[in-house]
Order: C-alpha cells, then structure tokens, then sequence
C-alpha cells in the first residue's frame, strides 16, 4: 500500500533520529550533533554524523546517507513499506489499511501458515533436543564442541528416529495435512505419511528477519543423504538465502566470512566471529551475490581447502566481483575447513589468518599457475597470455594497471611485457576499434577525501548551494536564477540539481528528511541528498557570511563550467560564448545577492 505524503512525514516526525538510531549504536554528542561509528561499514574513528536539527544522518567515511525510514531499511534490511509500518507502530501511529482483493489475501494467508507451521517445527525440534530421546543429537553437538547457549541461539534441534513424530505433532495443532506438506515438513500419500526429517541433528534456516523459512538436517549414523534440506517452497529459495545472515547481517566487522557449510558458521559464531554466513547445499549463485552485495562490500572466501573448495571458490570469485563485492580468499591449510582449525588453534590462529587472506584476483592466478610447468617456455608463455586476457576484465586503467603491478611482482613476469600482452589481449577483443572499450579509462569520482583539492573544494561549494537553496522559496529562486544543473561538475550533485530545479520552479520546497524519501529507490541519489542536508559551513550555519558564501560558491562554480567551455574549442559558437560569460563574471553585480537565509542548527 502506498501512503500519503503527510503520514510519512508524521511518522519521521513522531520518530526522532537520534533516539531510533541509538537504540542501534552507541552515539556521542558532539557540537549540534551526534557521532558514532558507522553501522554500515567497519571503522574505529567515529564518522557517522546524525543530524537531529535536520533529521538525517551521513556517514563520511562510506558516504551513506538518509533520514530514520533508510536508516531501518539498510539497518533491518526491511523494505519502504516494513521500515515505515515498524516505525509507525513504535510511534503509536495507526496506519490505513487497503482491502486486498481475494488472490492477494489467499497468498498472503498461505505464505503466514507456512511461517507459523515452520516456526512450530523448530519449536518441536529445540525441545526434542533438550529432552530424553534427544540424546544422542546433544552427544553430537557436544563433540563439535558447541555450548549450550550456542544450540539455543541458532534454534538447533533434534528430529527422533519416529518417522511420523513431527506429522503427529502438527495435527495435534491443528495444522492442515496441504500446510504440512506445502512447507516440505512431511511426505503425506495415501498410503503412508513419513516425516521428511527423522533421527537428524535439525538446523532452522531463517531469513534476514529471524523467520524461519526452512530446515536442514544432518543423518545420525551412516544413513544417506548426510546433510538434507528442506524442498523449495513459497518461503525457502536456497539461492536466495544464506544460513546466519540474521546474525551475520549485525556485525560491525564490515565483511563476510563465506563458508560452505551450517557448522563452520556456527564454529565461528561461537568463536566470535559473528560475520560469517553460508549458502545453503548449493554453489554460490548470482543471487546470493546479489544479497550479500546489500550488507557489505567485501568477502573472505573460508571455503574447504581441498580440491572441491578450490573449485568453489574460483566459481564464486568472479560472481562476486561482478555484483560489486571484493574477494579475498583465506588460507586454511594444514586444516580443511574453518571448523577443523578454530578447534585446533583457536580463534587468534584464525583472525591472523583472515589478516593476511589473498586478494581474489591473486588467488585466481596462483590457482592457474598451478596448472602450468613453469619450467617449460611454452607453457609458460601461456600462463603469462592467460593472467593478460584476466587483466582485460578490469575496466578502469588505474584498477587494471595496480592488479597488473600485483600479478608482475607475484609471479616474476617482466611488466612491460605484460603489459604489452594486456594491451594486444585487449585489441584481440574487440574488432574495429583501435582502443577497446573495456581498456578504455574510465574517469574516477573524485569525493571530498580526494588529494584533488580543487575538485574536492568545487564539491564541497556545489552542496552547500543546494542545501541553501532547500531552505526556503526565495532561496530556491535565487539558485535557479543564477546556475543551471550543468554548473554542477560532480555527477552527483549534477543529476540531484537537475531535479531540484524542477521542483524549485513549482514552488516545492522539500525539508532534509523529506528530500531523502524523495529517492528511496535510487540509492546514489539518496546518499547524495543525505550529504546535502549534511551541509557544513565556515564559521557555522548562523554566520553573517553566509550569503557572501553562497555568492563566491555561485561565481567559483559558473568559472568551473566556463573553463571546461573554453577548453573545447570545436563548437566556434559555443566557444566564443563562454569568452563573453567569463568577461561577464569579472564585472561587479555580476551575481546578485542572496536573500537573508537563517540556517538553523550548529555546524562543524
């Protein structure tokens, strides 16, 4: 259901900032203002900035950036409408509710019996465990070494050696033979009725919400399969799922730990090491990239040392890389998984493991190398050919020239030579075109924290010009009178002032909060708006130089776009243009005056 503009905004307003974002994380005041560490990257120098004079937050060391709703989307992972229905019931607000037609009511009434018969099944399977036919699957988990405490955070359990002893369970609760068997709990025919899971050692599966959506279960005994999951279902979609990301997704380690298997993430659970997740009986997919892609940026491979987990892990490498995560791949040798090595050398044997892991990309090539007599020429030279055509994947030069750096000095080969090879791999890949478009440069966004002090002052003039121009219409009027959107040089600020303009010009004024909910669903703008109402000033919002400011930022930007003009020559008429504005922009009143803006709030 979509709600209103003025209930959104009731919501943010009955949910102050700090007070929901310090439920999360500890914040310390500072100034006008509150700072932490920030929840969505790892860190030690607080940089995470929540503005309650503004209700925002920015962080400027990610860069993320929103009000109390994105705050609850990125942090829970919920969706617009779960993050603004969770904030609406901490707030006492009674939300409207739209009368869904009967298709929609039969799914959504389906997919919660399967909830509630699968929350039932873990329920049944924990006490089995803890009582006296669970025996033999608490003997289990004791040696692998798992407390008692860790059983019960994970919702281990035990399904008994009664083939029927779950079934009988559910009835007794009332739960439909079409429920039992929709949620993959029971093999229900005519002539017999057998539990999918019996005489097993049971762990739940639950999405990023702590649901449970699915099971698996590991034999007690010789019996076959050793490890089974639940089937796919309307709730479970193991390529779409990671067994302990709801824990795994609290971390502040700022990266996963990606491993093969439900008791390597519990091992390092227990062990301390709260960021590792798994997926569930399957390789890793594009969707379990994709995911992993929404809580972190970075993976530490933890994959089985032996020959499958090698073949794994290059599988999963380049699946990663292209949903935007970098790889580094850990080294467990003598031990085959991480289980085996936290039980024998303990946790800070396995941190100082995950310290030095290898870059991804260098794993790739030790791995190829490997396959290749380095003592023969020939095959060496095509060891050498093939790093190159890897080297071609990188798009952007500098990326592609530091990983060729890296494979040269790793692997001795002359760097000229290689790069020689890389630049002849490039133009075998693309016909026509004297400079192939993957080896072609792209330019590199330069941030606030760039060596580029020019740029990273252009920026910095850019928003403070649109967070003055949000501050009220006469604000907003004098902006669009004296720039237009391509004054703008950084491409963030560029797309947002493009569109704050078109709203500017019908009198639309938009307060920092209510200017992020704007972008929900585009993430660049949204962090972009999130850094404008982080806006800072000289000498703090409430100086009488504030308009002297806005009128040398206006005339720094309008002198920025007449000499990228000027610097293109080839439209004669557009060049001669720019020679008359920057004539123009030398005379006094040139630039009018701003009107008088107070900017409420403290600055830094």
């Amino acid at each position: 259901m979509r709600y209103s503009e003025d209930l959104i905004q009731e919501i943010r307003v009955r949910n102050d900032i700090v007070s929901v974002i310090s439920s999360y994380i500890k914040l310390t005041k500072k100034g006008g203002g509150y700072f932490g560490c920030c929840p969505f990257h790892n860190e030690k120098t607080p940089s995470f900035h929540v503005r309650p004079d503004r209700q925002t937050y920015h962080c400027f060391g990610c860069g993320v950036g929103g009000n109390v709703i994105t705050f609850m989307m990125e942090y829970e992972n919920y969706s617009f409408q779960e993050a603004v229905k969770a904030l609406a019931e901490r707030a006492g607000i009674a939300l409207p509710e739209e009368e869904p037609d009967a298709e929609e009511r039969k799914r959504i009434g389906l997919r919660q019996r399967l909830l509630d018969v699968n929350k039932e099944a873990a329920t049944f399977y924990a006490k089995q465990l803890f009582s006296e036919r669970g025996t033999r699957g608490r003997e289990y988990f004791a040696g692998r070494r798992l407390s008692r405490d860790t059983m019960i955070n994970f919702g281990l359990g035990y399904a008994p050696q009664t083939s029927n002893a779950l079934y009988q369970y559910l009835k007794g609760k009332g739960y439909s033979d079409d429920i039992i068997s929709q949620a993959g709990l029971a093999k229900i025919t005519e002539k017999r009725i057998t539990d999918r899971f019996w005489n097993r050692v049971m762990f739940p599966i639950m999405d990023s919400n702590r649901r449970v959506i699915g099971f698996g279960g590991r034999v007690m005994g010789d019996g076959e399969p050793k490890y089974l999951n639940s089937p796919e279902t309307m709730l479970f979609d193991k390529s779409r799922n990671l067994y302990g990301l709801h824990l795994a997704k609290r971390s502040r380690a700022g990266y996963f730990l990606l491993c093969e298997g439900y008791m390597d993430v519990i091992s390092m659970h227990q062990a301390g090491f709260d960021q590792a997740v798994a997926s569930l009986g399957t390789s890793l997919t594009e969707g379990h990239a994709a995911l992993i892609a929404r809580y972190v940026k970075e993976v530490v491979l933890t994959y089985d040392s032996d020959g499958a987990g090698v073949k794994a892990a290059m599988r999963a490498i380049p699946i990663l890389k292209a949903a935007g995560v970098n790889v580094r791949v850990l080294d467990l040798k003598p031990y085959k998984d991480p289980d085996e090595f936290i039980k024998a050398l303990g946790a800070e044997a396995f941190q100082e493991r995950i310290d030095s892991a290898v870059n991804g990309f260098l794993f790739e090539t030790d791995v190829i190398r490997s396959g290749y007599d380095m003592n023969d020429p020939a095959e060496k030279t095509a060891f050498y050919r093939q790093i190159a055509g890897k080297l071609t994947s990188f798009a952007e030069e500098l990326e592609r020239e530091n990983y060729l750096m890296s494979a040269a000095q790793r692997h001795g080969i002359p760097v000229e030579g290689l790069r020689d090879m890389v630049r002849r791999a490039g133009y075998g890949l693309v016909q026509n075109d004297p400079v192939p478009a993957r080896m072609k440069t792209t330019p590199v966004r330069k941030t606030a924290g760039s060596p580029d002090k020019k740029q990273a002052g252009l920026r910095s003039a850019q928003i403070q010009v649109l967070y003055f121009g949000m501050q009220q219409p006469e604000a907003a009027a004098w902006v669009i009178r004296e720039l237009r959107p391509e004054d703008f040089s950084d491409r963030d600020c560029s797309m947002l002032a493009a569109d704050l303009f078109g709203l500017w010009g019908s009198n639309t004024v938009l307060d920092p909060a209510g200017l992020i909910d704007r972008y929900q669903e585009n993430e660049l703008l949204r962090n972009a708006a999130a850094e404008v109402s982080a806006a800072a000033f000289p000498g703090g919002s409430g100086s009488p130089d504030i308009a002297k400011l806005m009128k040398e930022n206006v005339r720094r930007m309008k002198k920025d776009r007449i000499d990228r003009q000027l610097r293109d020559p080839s439209d004669a008429k557009a060049f001669q243009e720019a020679l008359k504005e920057a004539a123009r922009l030398e005379k006094p009143g040139s630039i009018s005056d701003p009107p008088s803006v107070s900017l409420n709030g403290e600055d830094l």
